[in-house]
């Protein structure tokens, strides 16, 4: 058989560049899944703030499980003039109820007007594939967290 050599090295550079179109289009379809939306609102004169936005499956396991560790999830600190040092306070205490799909939370003393406050949210899906680490974005151990800070 007798190939034409510019004929085939034409439709090789044809193919590398389809090749390239076609992984350039498959990256760009892939979907990142969204972190949950989280909403806080402030109830009952603001004194107490109400959670929402969380899968209500993940709520009611944790509201059937016998410790009841609300602040593995929603942490809530008070927060400090210097953010720098935020990393460093000391959790505000209060209970946590479900109430219809929303945790409510309650401090033991109330919230001090025009003090600002910040919840944790901690995510622990976070960022599981291998090329967050490759690219940096996920240490190995690394908790994700989102703070959302709100005022009385």
């Amino acid at each position: 058989m007798f190939y034409n050599t510019k004929f085939d090295l034409l439709l090789r550079q044809k193919m590398r560049k389809l090749l390239l179109l076609i992984s350039i289009f498959c990256v760009g379809c892939t979907t990142k899944p969204l972190a949950p939306a989280i909403h806080i609102s402030l109830i009952d004169n603001k004194q107490s703030l109400k959670i929402t936005g969380i899968d209500p499956v993940i709520l009611n396991d944790i509201d059937r499980d016998t410790v009841k560790n609300w602040q593995s999830l929603f942490a809530i600190y008070r927060l400090p003039a210097d953010t720098d040092v935020k990393d460093y306070q000391p959790v505000q205490p209060g209970q946590y109820q479900l109430k219809d799909s929303a945790v409510v939370f309650t401090p033991d003393t109330p919230f001090i007007k025009q003090q600002a406050y910040f919840i944790r949210f901690y995510n622990y899906a976070g960022n599981k594939s291998i090329w967050d680490y490759v690219q940096g974005k996920t240490t190995k151990g690394q908790l994700h967290y989102t703070d959302l800070i709100f005022k009385p």
